[in-house]
């Protein structure tokens, strides 16, 4: 599913929601957690990125999902920033350990691998989601 095949959030169109948004929610109440990236614009989160999280708002399932927030730009600190702020409202459980910004190239050859930074905050949500999901 693309997020640009949801409407623009209008909280008047809730009940029922139009078949893109009930879709949508669907898929996230499906998962265990959710991987979030999001580019930054004007120092901020892009518009495609908010409305769909405005169309979770008032999804129960969203509630206390661990999420991942990969920033795929070092610079784009406020996007970021504003992106966990926004989920952290939701009631989202930001998983930190999970939550990496991905080290331009050649920025600094002792740091850890994009590869070995992925695998280790996918570990650590996999870690979230068992303790979420156990009795």
């Amino acid at each position: 599913m693309s997020l640009e095949t949801l409407p623009l959030f209008n909280p008047d169109l809730e009940s029922p929601p139009p078949q893109a948004v009930t879709a949508f929610r669907g898929r996230v109440a499906a998962a265990d957690a959710l991987i979030i990236a999001s580019p930054e614009y004007a120092h901020g989160v892009s518009g495609v990125m908010k409305n769909a999280l405005d169309w979770l708002v008032s999804c129960e399932a969203f509630a206390a999902m661990p999420v991942a927030v990969l920033n795929a730009a070092p610079r784009a600190h406020h996007a970021d920033a504003a992106l966990r702020e926004i989920l952290s409202t939701m009631s989202a459980q930001v998983v930190e350990k999970a939550s990496v910004t991905i080290p331009l190239p050649n920025a600094a050859p002792c740091r850890p691998t994009i590869k070995e930074m992925l695998t280790d905050a996918l570990a650590a949500l996999i870690a979230a989601t068992r303790r979420t999901n156990s009795p």
